[in-house]
């Protein structure tokens, strides 16, 4: 067996449908022939696109990504209910859809914005320790709390019998499946997701993700890992702070370290010249304290460690 790799950075995969993401993961993983990797929120089998992979230190940053605001396609079939509220399910009731597309456009203006959804029943989400799936699949109702979610734009994007397609950028935790099926309640004829693609994630759009197929394409884990964004990319939302030499080094010992001045109080990214070296808090006494920082010698160090072996 290969040993693996230490390897740093974030992939972004173009999920295939029929897969779980756990599945994908780990196959790519496999390709890389990575020691240690994550994703940053599962895309059901059902679903399609951009499911950001963060390998190595990067898994240190991954929470930023699952936390981001997404952008979905989606193709919601009206008059067909089901249990899961997409294809999958079971077919619950069949209502006849006599809608005209002005009133869709009505119906879609109050799904904007904050609203409140209620997760579908079989969702990976935890009610007294088990995954509702679980209690769905055992036949135990439980009442699940509604969500505040948000979003941002839900825009018809084109209509073909009872097939809506929208475009839909939204907040972290919105089921998309539960917009549809209650869109399809707000319009008297049921409906279900019958397919979904992720465009987009945390700023970063599916059109430049990789396939699995393209991944297997390559011949080397050294190639394919060629292909892997720097893990600060995860986080260059956050003020960018430069340290000097041995702010840095106190820094990596655990100590709070000077920082510039007029830096608000918050999550920054750290970096000295510009080596990443990770993440940290500005207090209120305008020093920076490590929260999360990257363990790998940097360059300064790894120069000076050759020096001294000659």
């Amino acid at each position: 067996m290969r040993e693996r790799l230490d390897i740093d950075g974030i992939l972004l995969l173009d999920k295939p449908v029929g897969m779980t993401s756990n599945r994908a993961l780990q196959e790519a993983k496999r390709l890389l022939n990575a020691r240690k990797a994550g994703h940053t929120g599962s895309l059901d089998p059902l679903a399609s696109g951009l499911l950001p992979l963060c390998f190595g230190e990067a898994t240190k940053f991954s929470r930023f990504l699952l936390d981001a605001d997404k952008r979905y396609l989606t193709v919601v079939k009206l008059g067909v209910s089901t249990t899961t509220y997409d294809g999958e399910g079971e077919i619950t009731a069949t209502r006849s859809v006599a809608v005209e597309t002005a009133t869709i456009e009505r119906a879609l203006a109050a799904f904007r914005g904050e609203i409140e959804q209620i997760p579908p029943r079989y969702s990976a989400i935890k009610i007294d320790g088990r995954r509702l799936y679980e209690l769905a699949r055992a036949g135990r109702e439980v009442e699940v709390p509604p969500r505040r979610v948000t979003i941002y734009s839900l825009d018809l994007v084109d209509r073909q019998g009872d097939e809506l397609t929208l475009d839909i950028r939204c907040s972290k935790g919105t089921y998309i499946r539960s917009l549809a099926h209650d869109l399809g309640e707000a319009l008297g004829c049921g409906g279900h997701v019958a397919r979904l693609r992720r465009t987009a994630s945390a700023g970063f759009d599916v059109d430049r993700a990789v396939t699995l197929d393209a991944l297997r394409a390559l011949a080397t884990p050294a190639e394919r890992a060629a292909l892997l964004l720097p893990g600060d990319t995860a986080v260059d939302h956050l003020p960018a702070v430069t340290l000097s030499r041995d702010a840095a080094y106190y820094l990596r010992q655990g100590q709070a370290v000077s920082a510039p001045h007029g830096l608000p109080a918050g999550w920054v990214r750290l970096y000295e010249d510009r080596e990443f070296l990770g993440l940290g808090e500005v207090q209120a006494d305008g020093q920076v304290a490590p929260k999360r920082l990257v363990c790998r010698p940097l360059a300064s160090e790894r120069l000076d460690r050759a020096k001294e072996n000659g």
